[in-house]
């Protein structure tokens, strides 16, 4: 497992179509898993906080995420319980708008079998966005129509929309999420580390 992790954090696959982007970046994988974990996090892509900090989910949108999970810093960065893989392990970068880039079709293609595969223990996985209910879920519908369709997938899946500050007007459109969806995530989640 750790060999993984080391080669997930020296790929530089990706370095020159991320030196070709509006922020010009080296690539900074980060890589958050071990042996026994529970819990999946699969995300996006980090987002330039994350880049420069390299700890995943390490912004206001994690702060939402860990707040939907009804769990705190200390058990969430516990990677004995959680780990966190998203479609792409570096940040994309912005496009010339100074929007997001999705994440890169070759990180997931060359790294996420062999880590799937090296987290045999998972109990409960979050799909935290589309990119990740598209991988995960092999689904094509929309990320409310997979959302709301959470209870097809539950106790051991729960697709999320993304906890982005851009996602508070999905948020007001769909209360059913935070009234139904939230509380059952987080029985999931109490159950999965405490079995």
């Amino acid at each position: 497992m750790s060999d993984l992790v080391e080669k997930i954090t020296a790929c530089r696959l990706c370095a020159p179509e991320f030196a070709a982007t509006a922020t010009a970046h080296d690539p900074r994988p980060v890589a958050w898993f071990a042996p026994g974990a529970r819990i999946l996090v699969a995300g996006q892509a980090p987002g330039l906080r994350v880049h420069e900090t390299g700890l995943p989910f390490n912004d206001p949108s994690g702060d939402r995420l860990r707040a939907w999970m009804g769990i705190g810093r200390e058990t969430f960065y516990d990677r004995s319980c959680l780990a966190i893989v998203p479609m792409a392990f570096c940040f994309p970068g912005y496009d010339a708008k100074g929007s997001d880039l999705p994440p890169p079709k070759r990180c997931s293609a060359t790294w996420h079998a062999q880590v799937m595969a090296a987290l045999p223990d998972i109990r409960l996985t979050i799909l935290v966005g589309g990119y990740a209910h598209r991988w995960h879920l092999g689904t094509r519908a929309g990320v409310t129509e997979t959302v709301a369709g959470w209870r097809a997938h539950a106790p051991r899946v729960f697709p999320l929309p993304h906890p982005s500050w851009r996602n508070t007007g999905w948020r007001k459109k769909n209360p059913w999420f935070e009234e139904e969806t939230v509380p059952a995530l987080k029985d999931a989640i109490k159950e999965a580390l405490d079995a």
